[in-house]
């Protein structure tokens, strides 16, 4: 019997799959059944080559070779997961296999993890796509009833292909320039130096701020204030000048010149892309852009209560629109606003969230058909579930009503306004409290009042530094990266050493604000950046040819290599020590790493820890924990609070030496047998003696 053979991008998905579609054998690498071979990846299986792996003349960093420039890169296995990748290939080289499904993740980079391998095992035969945007049962069985010609997603590979050349080529000459020009791990791209550039400029400005003073003038009555309408940007400087303006004031009385009640009509927000969602997570709960996709990836592929999570989009395509009510229900044992929208028939308020036009890969954020069990959820899944939510039942939310009353009052030129606003209907905003007061301030037009005036001292505010919810904000106004890839940048910018995390906002290091310096002013630039990506897109929709792009990057990387070769400017390592390397005597470096801080050698590549590392041993006399200290290729514990070392026992010595707890238990037992005949008691003597 002829069977096809689906690669999934991940072992969770393989398992969905397998139980949707029927297939129950289970083997190490793969599900077996009688119409489908189901096998997976682990992410990429293969990456771009290294320039070493092209020629091996490139393996040492020379600033003469620069740029490189190969005509092919070329992939090559991840070391970790070549036993998979070849598991696949004989999967694929198998009698009985008709043919291929991508069921890899949709979006560009799902699309290049498959389009990897089956080139790689050089599968000649038929392929089709698996298109869906959530893991739902019911989406996986609509899926393969419509399978796609993979033929059909050639210019969305083709976009995955530029994307990574463009990067190799920028990446790695720009950075091997740096690095070999300077002698110091400098790391660059077309996509991490420009939102490193937004963090500093910002930075800049908060330097630059000089805070002053400045005064305002209110008109106190009936218990409320208003302010003195300005022109522009017009302020007083000092209080003598309020106070003149005051005096003047005074004198007059006031009459009522205008009163105008406005009526203000607001549709509910539209749901959520990733990056919004992103965006206010960080402002609501100081999630990190990573983690905030990390949760929600575990919605769409473990609880599979959400769609899609890396899209771009806050639209909905027409084609799901009778979904919505099955979605709806589904949220109905979880939220009592979703069952008050289904008993008056599910009826969708916001119909401008159907937009073909604007869904491209993959519809907004919204809750699936799945039925939503909190106990399931971790306290931040249900925190990020609900913003999704909220954002969808809102599509079946009246407007949100208010009604603003501005009361104009003149004193001769100056004018004051009373801007008083209730909420009239709270529709989206059910949980807002509505308004049924009366406007605080009663006036009728033509009325004259006698003014009570008040002058508040006042201090301009300096800008706010980037947090990351404002850094994607920006990023994604200048199309810089894409939702799926800028949360990965963020971290890159961190574990670089360029950037540092620090009360909620991000700030660049000195080493960050050197590389400033020493880039190509067009990198450090959003504009080149936010041009290529277009050109991704439209290299996805078949409007840019892919070799046209290349060759544009080609050009251009030639040009960045030849400004950092030529440029003039010095560079200081902020992370030179004053400690010298003991093999070599060169000034150490110190370095952030996995395992904390640590001291390096450019020269020779001595490197140890700047501090020592805290173990779980006690200390015998103390009862502190003990620090991990090497020397002659032995490690010891020390207490650093009374100096006991120990030797670090390797794992036979461990064996042999009995516990303290099991020293204990078996005292226990001894001390309730007679010691004469207990064979606990000649076991204890002998485990004693050793």
């Amino acid at each position: 019997m002829k069977k096809k053979l689906i690669i999934t991008e991940k072992p969770s998905v393989a398992t969905d799959l397998a139980r949707v579609l029927g297939v129950e054998q289970k083997n190490k690498t793969y599900y077996e059944g009688n119409n489908y071979i189901i096998t997976w990846a682990y992410g990429h299986l293969l990456t771009l080559k290294l320039p070493e792996d092209i020629n091996k003349d490139w393996q040492n960093w020379d600033l003469n070779d620069l740029p490189i420039i190969p005509k092919n890169i070329g992939i090559k296995p991840l070391p970790k997961t070549k036993q998979q990748l070849k598991a696949i290939s004989r999967l694929a080289k198998r009698t009985d296999v008709e043919s291929a499904i991508i069921a890899t993740d949709s979006g560009r980079e799902g699309e290049a993890v498959a389009r990897y391998i089956l080139e790689w095992i050089r599968f000649n035969k038929p392929v089709e796509r698996l298109w869906i945007s959530s893991q739902t049962t019911k989406a996986i069985r609509e899926g393969f009833s419509n399978l796609r010609p993979a033929e059909q997603f050639d210019d969305l590979y083709a976009s995955a292909l530029a994307r990574g050349k463009a990067d190799w080529l920028v990446g790695l000459n720009v950075t091997r320039a740096l690095t070999t020009k300077y002698k110091d791990n400098l790391s660059a791209g077309r996509v991490q130096t420009p939102t490193l550039s937004f963090i500093w400029k910002q930075e800049q400005e908060i330097n630059s701020f000089r805070p002053h003073k400045f005064y305002k003038i209110y008109l106190v009555y009936q218990g409320q204030t208003a302010d003195l309408l300005l022109k522009n940007s017009e302020q007083f400087e000092t209080r003598e000048q309020a106070e003149k303006v005051v005096q003047g004031l005074q004198k007059k009385s006031g009459l009522v010149e205008d009163l105008k009640v406005k009526q203000n009509m607001q549709d509910a927000p539209l749901p959520y892309d990733l990056t919004e969602l992103q965006r206010t997570a960080n402002s609501m709960y100081a999630f990190s852009a990573k983690k905030t996709l990390s949760i929600v990836q575990s919605l769409y592929e473990v609880h599979k209560i959400v769609s899609y999570p890396r899209t771009d989009s806050k639209y909905l395509s027409t084609d799901i629109k009778d979904t919505l009510k099955e979605r709806l229900s589904a949220l109905s044992g979880f939220d009592s606003q979703a069952k008050a929208y289904l008993r008056r028939g599910a009826k969708i308020v916001q119909r401008s969230v159907f937009n073909d036009q604007k869904v491209t890969d993959h519809y907004a954020l919204i809750p699936t058909e799945e039925s939503v069990q909190p106990a399931k959820l971790s306290s931040d899944e249900l925190r990020i579930f609900r913003l999704i939510e909220k954002r969808f039942l809102g599509l079946f939310a009246e407007k949100f009503i208010t009604e603003t009353t501005n009361t104009t009052i003149g004193f001769g030129s100056a004018k004051f306004v009373f801007k008083q606003t209730r909420v009239v209907k709270p529709g989206w905003r059910f949980d807002l409290e509505t308004e049924t007061k009366k406007t605080k301030v009663q006036l009728k037009l033509k009325q004259q009042i006698e003014g009570q005036f008040i002058i508040k001292e006042k201090l301009t505010t300096p800008p706010k530094p980037l947090t990351e919810g404002t850094l994607l904000g920006k990023m994604e106004k200048f199309g810089l990266g894409t939702p799926a890839t800028r949360a990965e940048i963020i971290e890159k910018l961190t574990q670089s050493e360029l950037v540092k995390r620090t009360n909620g906002a991000l700030i660049t290091t000195p080493k960050g604000q050197q590389l400033l310096k020493l880039v190509n002013k067009s990198l450090a630039s959003p504009d080149l950046t936010s041009k290529w990506e277009k050109s991704l897109e439209s290299i996805a929709h078949g409007k840019v040819n892919y070799m046209d792009f290349v060759k544009d990057v080609e050009k251009e990387t030639r040009r960045l290599v030849s400004e950092i070769k030529t440029s003039e400017i010095e560079y200081r390592d902020f992370g030179v020590t004053n400690k010298l390397c003991p093999e070599c005597g060169y000034a150490l470096k110190e370095r952030n790493s996995r395992d904390g801080k640590i001291l390096t050698c450019s020269h020779c590549g001595y490197r140890r820890r700047k501090d020592p590392k805290v173990s779980n041993h006690r200390c015998p006399q103390c009862h502190k924990k003990m620090v991990i200290l090497e020397k002659n290729g032995q490690s010891y514990f020390r207490c650093l609070n009374d100096g006991t070392t120990e030797k670090m026992l390797d794992k036979k010595e461990r064996k042999k030496k009995i516990s303290k707890k099991e020293e204990r238990k078996l005292l226990s037992k001894i001390n309730n047998e007679d010691p004469e005949e207990s064979p606990l008691a000649i076991a204890m003597k002998k485990a004693m003696e050793k």
